[in-house]
C-alpha cells in the first residue's frame, strides 16, 4: 500500500489505512441487533443502568460490571461500558482508535463557534483568575454565614464558590452576575440526553452569545486580564474571535470537577471523622484529601469515547462510531489497582503517578481518572512557557478554598440528624452532595 493511502491518526503516530475499517458492509451495528434482553448478561440488566437507584448510588452496579462484564454491551443505551482501570485509561489514551467529541457536538451546537480553551491566553487568564480570586471568594462565602453558626456547605460554599470563580474569570459586571450565572448553569446542563435540558442549553448558548457580543467588543478596545479579553485578542480561521467562540470555549471548560469535587470533599471529611482529623492536624493533608476525593467519589462518572473505525478490543468487536463509555467511577475503585478501594483514606500509600500509555502527571494529581479535566498533562509540573495543567490548577483551587474554611471555622461538624449523600439529579450529570447542613463556631 502506498504511503499516500495512509493517514496519521492520534498522538502516537499510528498509520491507519484510509477507508479500510467498517466499510465492508457486513460488520456494523447490525451484528448487535441479534442480542436480546437476557441473552448477554445474567447478573445485571440494562434497565438498572438508567434507574433511580443507579443515579443515587452507581457503585454497586459498576462493581458488577467491572468484575463480570468489563466491556458490557448496553443495548438499551447503545454503548459499551468500560470499567476496569487499565482498560479505561487505555481507551482514554488511544487517540488512534478512539476520539472524544466536543460538548458542542453533544449539545447540537456544531459550527456555532470555535473552542479556544487550549489557547495560551485563555489558559493564562484561567490560571490568573483562580490564583488571584480563589482565596478572596472563599473568604467572602464563609463570611456570609460565619456569624450564624450553621450553613449548608454544598449550596452556600461549594456551589457559590465555583460559580463566583467563573464570574470573576469573566469579569462580569455585578448587576449582570445573577443572569449570567443562571445561563451558564443551563448551558452546562444542556449537554444531556434530556430533550428539555438540551433545548434550555441551546437557548442559553444564544442568550450568552448576545450578552457577550458588546462586552467582547468593549474588551477588544480596553482589554483586561479576564477571559473575555483573552478571547477578544485571538484570531480564528474565520477571523477575529466572536462571542459565539467565547460561549463555545466556556462550554468546553470544566466546572463540574470544581463544584462537585468541593462538595464531595467536605461530605467525605465530615462523614469520616478520623480522616477529617488528619486534615485539621496538618495543612499538607488537605491536598491529599482532595486527591483521594477525586479518586473515591469523582463528580464526573464517565468519559464518552467514540471508535474512529471498527476496533476489536476486550474480546468484542466495536463498530465504527461505537460509544465506549469509560467509567471513571468504576476504574477508580478497581481492586486490581487500589487496596481497599471503597474506603476513603486521606494519604493512602497506593496513590501514585502511575499513568496511561504515553502520559504522566508531574503535577501531583492522584491516580484516579478525572474525566472532566481531559487527559493527563504532557508538560512538566511547573512549565516555563505555559500555566500549570488543569489538574494542578483545579487541585490547588480546591485546596485554597478548603483551607479558608478550616481557618475561619472551628468545631465544624454535621448538623444533628444530617445524613448527607451523593447522587445525580439527572442521569448523566455530576454525582455530588447537593445538601450538607453543618454547625460550627467562628474563629
Amino acid at each position: 500500500m502506498a504511503d499516500t493511502d495512509l493517514r496519521i491518526i492520534g498522538a502516537n503516530g499510528v498509520a491507519i489505512p484510509e477507508g479500510t475499517h467498517g466499510e465492508a458492509g457486513h460488520r456494523t451495528y447490525e451484528v448487535f441487533q441479534r442480542e436480546r434482553v437476557g441473552q448477554s448478561t445474567a447478573k445485571i440488566k440494562p434497565m438498572q443502568l438508567v434507574s433511580k437507584s443507579f443515579a443515587d448510588d452507581p457503585y454497586p452496579f459498576l462493581e458488577i460490571l467491572r468484575e463480570n462484564y468489563p466491556c458490557y454491551r448496553d443495548w438499551l443505551n447503545n454503548c459499551f461500558w468500560i470499567t476496569r482501570y487499565n482498560d479505561v485509561t487505555s481507551v482514554c489514551a488511544d487517540d488512534a482508535n478512539f476520539e472524544t467529541r466536543a460538548k458542542a457536538w453533544h449539545l447540537g451546537l456544531e459550527g456555532f463557534g470555535a473552542d479556544l480553551s487550549q489557547a495560551l491566553p485563555v489558559l493564562t487568564a484561567h490560571a490568573n483568575a483562580c490564583d488571584g480570586h480563589a482565596e478572596r471568594l472563599a473568604d467572602e462565602a464563609v463570611a456570609d454565614f460565619a456569624g450564624r453558626g450553621e450553613a449548608d456547605l454544598a449550596v452556600e460554599f461549594a456551589a457559590r464558590f465555583a460559580m463566583q470563580l467563573w464570574l470573576a474569570l469573566l469579569d462580569v459586571p455585578e448587576a449582570d452576575a445573577g443572569s449570567v450565572a443562571e445561563r451558564l448553569w443551563r448551558l452546562r446542563r444542556g449537554v444531556n440526553w434530556d430533550p428539555r435540558a438540551r433545548q434550555a442549553g441551546l437557548a442559553a448558548a444564544h442568550e450568552l452569545r448576545d450578552y457577550f457580543a458588546p462586552l467582547l467588543e468593549h474588551r477588544r478596545q480596553a482589554p483586561g486580564e479576564d477571559l473575555v479579553s483573552a478571547v477578544a485578542g485571538l484570531e480564528t480561521a474565520a477571523g477575529p474571535a466572536t462571542a459565539a467562540d467565547l460561549v463555545s470555549t466556556l462550554l468546553e471548560m470544566d466546572h463540574e470537577t470544581l463544584h462537585g469535587g468541593l462538595a464531595n470533599l467536605w461530605c467525605l471529611l465530615l462523614t469520616h471523622p478520623d480522616e477529617f482529623a488528619k486534615a485539621r492536624a496538618d495543612a499538607r493533608h488537605v491536598k491529599l484529601a482532595v486527591l483521594e476525593t477525586l479518586r473515591h467519589s469523582t463528580p464526573v462518572l464517565t468519559a464518552p469515547r467514540f471508535a474512529r473505525h471498527e476496533v476489536e478490543r476486550f474480546g468484542r468487536l466495536l463498530p465504527k462510531g461505537a460509544l465506549a463509555l469509560c467509567s471513571a467511577a468504576a476504574a477508580n475503585r478497581d481492586p486490581r489497582i487500589f487496596a481497599e478501594p471503597e474506603r476513603f483514606i486521606v494519604g493512602r500509600t497506593d496513590i501514585c503517578h502511575r499513568e496511561a500509555r504515553g502520559q504522566y502527571r508531574a503535577d501531583g494529581l492522584a491516580t484516579g481518572v478525572t474525566p472532566a479535566l481531559g487527559p493527563p498533562s504532557r508538560h512538566p509540573a511547573v512549565p516555563e512557557d505555559r500555566p500549570r495543567s488543569r489538574y494542578a490548577l483545579t487541585r490547588d483551587t480546591l485546596v485554597t478554598a478548603s483551607s479558608v474554611l478550616l481557618e475561619r471555622l472551628s468545631d465544624l461538624r454535621l448538623a444533628p440528624g444530617t445524613e448527607p449523600r451523593l447522587n445525580c439529579r439527572r442521569l448523566g450529570e455530576m454525582h455530588t452532595c447537593w445538601h450538607l447542613p453543618v454547625c460550627f463556631s467562628a474563629r
